[in-house]
């Protein structure tokens, strides 16, 4: 068994996510087992420096590479806390995600993306080798880098008979749709968690994170012209592959929102903004003909928002589900993706799908700081020339 460690953090910043798992290869089968998954909280100061350096802000290339730094030995000891509990110690690879800092977009082409977290810091701290900048290589093959957890949603909804799909409720919604005999088809919907944040957080002066629960959301009522304002964003309409983050979803932008359509009372804004981040989801589910949703991520958590989506999901003779019905935590599944991109990557097999990332073709993804043995040896050790076609969860 291959032990890979995965660590996560989102455009919400609200947590590092880490999952350990173990990886078997069995034919056309892959077993992965999850060792445990937990989160490991931004230090308060270092949080504040993330959040002051995503657009549109503007920082320093000083600032930059400090706080690159500054996040890898976040980083660092997130992984070596995730080793020690998870997997008493025993690891083989990890592999880190980073910080999303700016994802360069325009019409559909990808300028960059950068992450932040250096990998050398994660390899000294951990003694292991360590798999990063996980986008690069399908923006140099033409694609956006992203997102790059499908690759694991359609292994988890291969074989099945009725179109399904993985949503994830993160600052982003990004949406997995699996059909029989078709190409599997992912992208970044449009904001869930993040115009929410921002608004809570504007009117608490970042006393406050986010809306618990949607309990201020249940409280408000639906503003028809914000929301047909919200409705309105030209990105929603943009054809797939596509993909999208702060850089667009930012505090100006909801500004921009409310000035164009007042809303006095933080419990509207929030219901409003409710309403707008699960429109979009609902009319992409019944456009690809989905049957059954799982989603996961923290928007779990917000009873408003999936209360909407249950509602919007209903109507379009979809059924909503959480990822433990897959077998896969909702608050650990995009660490677990990073997990077996890591030992996909270790494999020489391909961590990307084109037609979810535009890119040209299949990839090998990240790039490897080596830890005092470089790539893991033995039993773990690749190439392989096939990959999986589907995926077997087991927990311990």
């Amino acid at each position: 068994m291959m032990r890979v460690l995965g660590l996560m953090s989102g455009t919400s910043v609200d947590a590092i996510d880490v999952a350990l798992a173990g990886f078997v290869w069995g034919g056309d089968v892959l077993e992965m087992t999850l060792l445990g998954c937990s989160e490991w909280a931004w230090p308060p100061p270092v949080r504040r420096r993330i959040l002051a350096a995503l657009p549109p802000s503007l920082t320093s290339a000083q600032e930059l590479n400090r706080l690159d730094v500054a996040v890898g030995e976040c980083f660092s000891a997130a992984a070596v806390a995730g080793i020690d509990e998870l997997g008493a110690g025993a690891c083989d690879l990890v592999v880190s995600h980073g910080q999303t800092i700016h994802h360069d977009v325009v019409d559909g082409r990808a300028f960059g993306s950068l992450q932040l977290g250096r990998a050398a810091v994660i390899a000294e701290g951990t003694g292991l080798p360590v798999l990063a900048d996980l986008r690069s290589r399908d923006i140099a093959a033409g694609g956006q880098g992203a997102p790059l957890v499908p690759v694991l949603d359609a292994l988890l909804l291969a074989g099945r008979g009725a179109p399904a799909g993985c949503l994830n409720l993160g600052g982003i919604a990004n949406l997995t749709a699996v059909r029989p005999d078709a190409e599997v088809v992912a992208f970044d919907v449009g904001p869930a968690n993040a115009l929410l944040d921002l608004a809570v957080g504007h009117v608490s002066g970042g006393l406050q994170r986010h809306d618990a629960g949607g309990s201020l959301a249940l409280r408000g009522r639906v503003d028809q012209r914000l929301l047909s304002y919200l409705l309105a964003d030209p990105y929603l309409r943009e054809p797939p592959p596509r993909s999208t983050g702060k850089e667009r979803y930012h505090a100006q932008y909801l500004a921009a929102a409310l000035e164009n359509a007042p809303v006095a009372r933080l419990e509207d804004q929030l219901a409003t903004l409710t309403a707008a981040a699960a429109g979009p989801i609902v009319e992409a589910v019944a456009t690809y003909g989905l049957r059954t949703v799982y989603v996961s991520g923290g928007g779990v958590h917000n009873r408003a928002l999936m209360e909407q989506l249950r509602e919007g999901l209903d109507r379009a003779g979809c059924t909503l589900e959480r990822t433990e019905a897959l077998g896969m935590p909702a608050d650990g599944k995009e660490a677990y993706a990073m997990a077996l991109i890591g030992w996909l990557s270790s494999q020489g097999l391909p961590g990307n799908l084109p037609a979810a990332t535009g890119a040209r073709g299949p990839r090998q993804l990240g790039n490897l700081t080596p830890g005092p043995a470089g790539w893991p040896t033995g039993e773990a050790a690749g190439p392989l020339t096939t990959a999986p076609t589907a995926l077997r969860i087991t927990a311990v």
